[in-house]
C-alpha cells in the first residue's frame, strides 16, 4: 500500500530515539494544526515508555512564521537531540542549518507548499514534495502525524486512543480550512462523532456551552483566541489540561477576550474599507498600530467579501510581518516566488500564507505584486 515519502523512515528514527533514551524535541506551530500534531506525537511517545525533553512553539509576533533562531538558542542546551519540526520547517532552510550546526537530527513534518528546493533536514516528511507518489495532497499536518503515531504505536493503538486522536484531527483539519474531500472527510466525520463522548476535559466543557459537534467552528474560533503562558498557546494548555475546573476558567477568560478581539477586528476593517477603490488590484495595507494575532481574521474576511487577493501586516521597529489571503485560483505562494528577492521569508498554502519582508521593501513589494498580477493574466 502506498505511503507518504519518508513517513516509516521518521516512526523507525523516533522509535530509535524512545529505544536509546535519546533527549527529544517538538518544535511545533502554534496554530491548531501545530498544537493538535504536537499533542498527537507526545501522548504516542509517551505511550511508548518515551519522554519529551521540551515542547516549543514560536510567538509569531516576535519570531516569525516556523523555525525561529530564536527558538533554537533557547533548545541549544539539550543538544544533542532529536529535534521534530510540526506544521512548520520546509520554508526553513537557514534555521535548520543553525539546527544541525548545534547538533540536533532533524526531522520535519509539514504540509505546506514545497519552494523551489528542500532544506537540509535529516528527514523530510511532506505529501507535496515533488517526488512523493502518495495521491492524497491534502492532509492537514494533524493528518500526518496521526498516519504517524499508527505507524509507531501498531498494535499499541488502543481504540480509545485511536478516538481520543481522531478528535484533535477532526479539530485540526477544520481549523487550519483544509477541503473536506477524500481522507480529510473521512478522518473529520469520524473524529467528529467522537466529540460528543470525549473523555478530555477541553471537550467536555466545550460540550456544555456549545452543541458538539454542531458547533466545532465556534470552539475554533475560541481556541484560535491568543493567550500566550509560559511559551504555551492557550489552545495547548486547554486541550492537555486534566483539571475541569482549570479547563472552566480557562475557556471562560478565552470567551471574554474573543469578544474583545471581534471589537478590534471591525475596528480594522472599517479603516481600511474606508480606503478600498473598486479599481485596485489588490488590497495592501498595514500598520504598526494593529493586534498582529487578528490580521490573519481580516485578511480573511476581505478577501472574501471583496475577492480581492489580500495583504495584511503588522509594522514592527525593522521589519513587517504579513499574512496573505487570495480567491479560489490564485496561488499565493507561486506569487510571491516572483518577489522573493524582496523578502526575509515566505510559505505557506496556495490560498492561505505569510511573509516577512524588512520596511523599506514593502512598497516594491506591492509594486512587484502588482506587476505580476496583471502580467500573468491575473494568476489564475
Amino acid at each position: 500500500m502506498m505511503e507518504i515519502k519518508n513517513l516509516e523512515k521518521a516512526a523507525q528514527r523516533i522509535l530509535e530515539a524512545i529505544k536509546k533514551r535519546e533527549r527529544i524535541l517538538i518544535y511545533g506551530d502554534s496554530d491548531l494544526d501545530g498544537v493538535c500534531s504536537v499533542i498527537i506525537l507526545k501522548e504516542t511517545i509517551k505511550n511508548l515508555g518515551g519522554k519529551i525533553d521540551a515542547v516549543y512553539f514560536p510567538e509569531r509576533e516576535v519570531e516569525g512564521y516556523g523555525i525561529s533562531e530564536k527558538g533554537l538558542i533557547s533548545l541549544k542546551k539539550f543538544s544533542p537531540a532529536l529535534f521534530i519540526s510540526l506544521d512548520c520547517g520546509i520554508s526553513n532552510f537557514k534555521e535548520i542549518e543553525i539546527a544541525k550546526n548545534y547538533g540536533f537530527f532533524v526531522i520535519v513534518i509539514d504540509h505546506h507548499q514545497v519552494l523551489d528546493e528542500l532544506p537540509k533536514a535529516d528527514i523530510i516528511v511532506d505529501p507535496k514534495q515533488r517526488d512523493d507518489q502518495y495521491p492524497f495532497k491534502d492532509l492537514a499536518t494533524v493528518g500526518i502525524v496521526f498516519k504517524l503515531a499508527e505507524k509507531m504505536l501498531g498494535e499499541k493503538m488502543t481504540s480509545p486512543l485511536r478516538k481520543n486522536f481522531l478528535e484533535l484531527v477532526a479539530l485540526a483539519t477544520l481549523a487550519d480550512m483544509m477541503p473536506q474531500v477524500g481522507e480529510n472527510k473521512v478522518l473529520t466525520e469520524e473524529g467528529l462523532v467522537y466529540l460528543k463522548n470525549s473523555w478530555r476535559p477541553a471537550f467536555q466543557v466545550f460540550s456544555k456551552i456549545f452543541e458538539l459537534p454542531k458547533e466545532i467552528t465556534k470552539v475554533i474560533s475560541i481556541l484560535n483566541v491568543r493567550d500566550v503562558e509560559n511559551n504555551l498557546p492557550a489552545s495547548y494548555r486547554i486541550l492537555t489540561e486534566s483539571d475541569f475546573r482549570k479547563v472552566e476558567e480557562l475557556v471562560e477568560k478565552l470567551i471574554k477576550k474573543s469578544k474583545e478581539r471581534k471589537k478590534e477586528v471591525e475596528k480594522i476593517l472599517n479603516f481600511i474599507e474606508e480606503k478600498i477603490k473598486r479599481e485596485d488590484k489588490i488590497i495592501f495595507e498595514g500598520s504598526k498600530e494593529w493586534n498582529f494575532s487578528v490580521i490573519s481574521i481580516v485578511a480573511s474576511q476581505l478577501c472574501q467579501k471583496y475577492q480581492k487577493p489580500t495583504f495584511i501586516y503588522k509594522i514592527f521597529e525593522n521589519e513587517s510581518q504579513g499574512t496573505v489571503r487570495v480567491p479560489p485560483g490564485i496561488d499565493s505562494v507561486e506569487w510571491m516566488k516572483k518577489c522573493k528577492e524582496l523578502l526575509i521569508s515566505f510559505g505557506g498554502h496556495p490560498s492561505a500564507s505569510g511573509f516577512r519582508i524588512k520596511n523599506e521593501n514593502l512598497e516594491k513589494f506591492k509594486e512587484c505584486l502588482i506587476k505580476n498580477y496583471e502580467e500573468n493574466n491575473n494568476l489564475c
